[in-house]
């Protein structure tokens, strides 16, 4: 499938969703309460996404956005990256883990590092930092004193 043609897919199942094509691959925008349901889509015939290789946050003091990198084993032409802003106050999101097995762990990470809670994920608990410890480390406000890191 060409640009066009995924672009034109997803329009048809995602009106709101907007495109950033600056990048490598096909960047797709999306709230954050229509993530999973495009997630699924993408995830369907024809899209056929079915490897979630990365799944990552990204603070930019303002908010966070939820970064998504798709592919496809059956077709290797699709490469897209799915994005999704959450609010750096209360940042909420639906979990993706029942579509691709390995957004369990991953997103255990964002919640960890991040603050981020994932609807319905059916293990969020810590991976690394113990359970007492306060703050997300690789949010910008994050302060520790006693390493003095200040991102």
């Amino acid at each position: 499938m060409t640009n066009e043609e995924i672009k034109t897919y997803i329009t048809a199942h995602a009106s709101e969703a907007t495109f950033d094509e600056t990048g490598e691959w096909l960047t797709i925008l999306i709230e954050s309460n229509h993530l999973k349901s495009l997630a699924a889509v993408l995830r369907g015939q024809p899209m056929q996404l079915d490897f979630l290789f990365c799944l990552t946050c990204v603070d930019f003091k303002t908010h966070l956005t939820m970064v998504y990198h798709l592919t496809s084993s059956s077709n290797r032409n699709i490469n897209i990256v799915l994005k999704a802003n959450v609010n750096s106050a209360d940042p909420i999101i639906e979990t993706v883990s029942d579509l691709w097995r390995t957004a369990e762990f991953l997103e255990r990470e964002v919640f960890e590092m991040f603050g981020v809670d994932f609807l319905h994920h059916p293990d969020l608990r810590r991976l690394i930092l113990e359970e007492d410890f306060k703050g997300f480390p690789l949010r910008k406000d994050f302060d520790d004193p006693i390493n003095m890191i200040k991102l």
